[in-house]
């Protein structure tokens, strides 16, 4: 049996579902999205006097008050936050797997995360399961409308409603 976990990332957060399967297909609608978890990304939380010393990129006074440029590498240090938080993700999604016995994880995120994402997955072994991901933001979205959208993609599967009560 399919046991989907869907993790859904944007640069800010990432939210953590598993498609639970029904017991009963005659009394109840589903399968149903069950959000688990969330993590934030620490570095988007913080202001950035907490982030950096100088708010201001590039800039450095000298005597007689003129700016001298630089680079401060600001960059890099971002892409290092975004690896981080995406490196968590995959510590997230793995404990995950293990704790509710998953075999597929269907990835949706951001196409910036989703590269690095997709760097941190493969680097992760002992994982034996199948994956599938999808460049786009949902975060913002409620779990029924991440299942709707994913059951048109044809990730998962489509929702059923019961059968006790319907007439034809």
């Amino acid at each position: 049996m399919t046991r989907f976990l869907v993790a859904v990332v944007n640069g800010a957060r990432a939210r953590f579902l598993t498609l639970e399967p029904l017991e009963d297909p005659a009394v109840e609608s589903g399968p149903d999205l069950v959000e688990r978890c969330e993590l934030l990304n620490p570095a988007i939380e913080m202001a950035g006097q907490e982030l950096w010393a100088n708010t201001k990129t590039g800039r450095n006074r000298g005597s007689g008050s003129k700016g001298h440029n630089y680079d401060d590498h600001r960059e890099n240090h971002l892409v290092e936050f975004e690896r981080r938080f995406a490196q968590a993700i995959v510590d997230q999604i793995d404990e995950m797997i293990a704790a509710h016995t998953l075999n597929t994880l269907v990835l949706v995120a951001e196409p910036q995360i989703l590269g690095i994402l997709r760097d941190c997955l493969h680097s992760s072994n002992g994982r034996s399961v199948q994956i599938s991901d999808l460049a786009k933001d949902l975060c913002r979205m409620k779990t029924r409308q991440i299942h709707d959208y994913l059951s048109q993609k044809g990730t998962l599967p489509v929702r059923q409603m019961a059968l006790v009560g319907r007439r034809s």
